[in-house]
């Protein structure tokens, strides 16, 4: 069975650029991004992993931490010679400082587990897949983008601050929502009772459509 929503993120134990690390345990309470690489020395990856060392201050702000995998390694280095040699590159051609975990998956034990292989994109290699990970090891959220299309990170820190708002206050995120803007009641709470939750007012577009400013700002 697909890993899906809601469903537990499986958790492993691997070695890392950072060292050996158990999933869970290195999570702790924060929440997690997950993402897949299809191969070290790729130029869509490289961008991608750059774009998130650079973007490091607005995960961390969010309580969230970084890890990557990619199964296409070099030839000629082990998994974790060839991540290394890897983040050397990025470091140049992004200006970055990457200075999150690459996992290795010499067995594809994990890409397998996370069904980040597609056989009918490319039964070797990993698709870019996006899996955020609550603190309570579920996972809220998957994405999954073709090889030649890189990801939007404005988009997953977009769709992170949702999560987050979403988990502690009975609101929704209304199409294009950004943080800061209105949010929308869930319908499990009675118009009546708005006013005790959502004391900064809001809005009856229809029965079961009512609007809110963002609760936690």
């Amino acid at each position: 069975m697909s890993l899906r929503i809601g469903d537990e993120a499986p958790n492993f134990t691997a070695n890392t650029t950072q060292g050996e690390i158990n999933f869970h345990e290195w999570l702790g309470n924060q929440w997690g991004i997950f993402m897949s690489h299809p191969a070290d020395f790729t130029p869509v990856c490289t961008t991608e992993i750059g774009r998130v060392a650079n973007l490091k201050s607005e995960f961390s702000k969010r309580g969230a931490k970084v890890l990557v995998v990619s199964v296409g390694t070099k030839a000629d280095l082990t998994p974790l010679e060839s991540h290394t040699e890897w983040i050397k590159d990025v470091n140049e051609t992004q200006n970055a400082n990457v200075d999150f975990p690459l996992v290795e998956d010499p067995n594809k034990a994990i890409a397998d587990a996370y069904g980040m292989i597609h056989p009918n994109a490319n039964d070797t290699l990993t698709v870019r897949s996006v899996f955020i990970i609550g603190p309570d090891k579920l996972v809220k959220l998957i994405i999954s983008y073709p090889a030649s299309t890189g990801r939007n990170f404005s988009e997953i820190l977009r769709v992170l601050d949702s999560l987050q708002l979403t988990a502690n206050y009975q609101v929704a995120t209304p199409a294009d929502w950004e943080d800061g803007q209105d949010c929308i009641v869930v319908p499990a709470v009675a118009t009546e009772e708005i006013p005790s939750k959502f004391p900064k007012g809001h809005t009856i577009v229809k029965e079961y459509l009512r609007t809110t400013p963002q609760p936690n700002l």
